[in-house]
């Protein structure tokens, strides 16, 4: 497929935007581009190194600091987040983390920094990147943008099975005031919030399985592709 797009994938937390950008990724022969990894890499960052998110000057300062880069895994057959040559994939996807990310997303100059690695990964097309502005901000031209939904109760419970692998004494009531709290500052905050493209097609994925999905976004995609 010589005809190479950029594919934009948006939507709200736990509704699958990584895992269909992944399956497409591997099935178009594409690059995927795992944003939401960047901003949790420069939360962690933050955290352990005690960053003020309302100190402009310290968080200018701390993002000078951070190199972040993506290494495949081949145990794991995907790519892992790797910060100042540290990999950091397990920890990005803890509690700790996930209650901080759209607090650390929505400062502009961490904003700043992401999209301009963003679009600088992009330029070569062939790219699947996922996250909460791709379509609105980072990639508006994109050829094919894609805007993830589902029903709340069912994002929780699908988040629940997920982390409860790893923290087994996580609680549904946590999950779901977690991801309640970070779709109000997605939608609300100041800098590319979280919003539909108007040419985005629209992928309730609420009722579908995964594979429902896939192949519905890949017809997406290949009718893109090829006209």
């Amino acid at each position: 497929m010589s005809n190479k797009i950029i594919i934009a994938i948006d939507g709200y937390s736990s509704c699958g935007k990584s895992t269909l950008a992944k399956a497409l990724a591997a099935q178009l022969a594409y690059v995927f581009i795992d944003t939401g990894a960047m901003y949790r890499a420069v939360a962690l960052y933050f955290l352990r190194n005690k960053i003020a998110f309302d100190d402009e000057v310290a968080i200018v300062g701390a993002l000078k600091n951070i190199t972040l880069n993506f290494s495949y895994n081949a145990a794991t057959l995907k790519s892992d987040m790797i910060l100042n040559n540290e990999n950091v994939e397990a920890e990005i996807r803890e509690m700790a983390v996930s209650q901080k990310v759209s607090e650390v997303a929505a400062i502009g100059a961490v904003r700043d920094f992401a999209v301009a690695q963003q679009q600088a990964m992009g330029q070569q097309k062939g790219i699947v990147m996922d996250g909460r502005d791709i379509g609105t901000v980072v990639f508006p031209n994109a050829e094919l943008k894609i805007f993830v939904t589902a029903d709340p109760a069912i994002r929780v419970e699908r988040r629940f099975l997920e982390l409860q692998l790893t923290n087994p004494n996580i609680s549904k009531e946590e999950i779901a005031a977690n991801l309640q709290h970070r779709d109000l500052l997605d939608t609300t905050r100041e800098r590319s919030p979280l919003k539909q493209a108007a040419d985005a097609q629209v992928l309730d994925n609420s009722k579908m399985n995964r594979e429902e999905q896939f192949n519905l976004a890949l017809q997406w995609a290949l009718d893109k592709i090829q006209h």
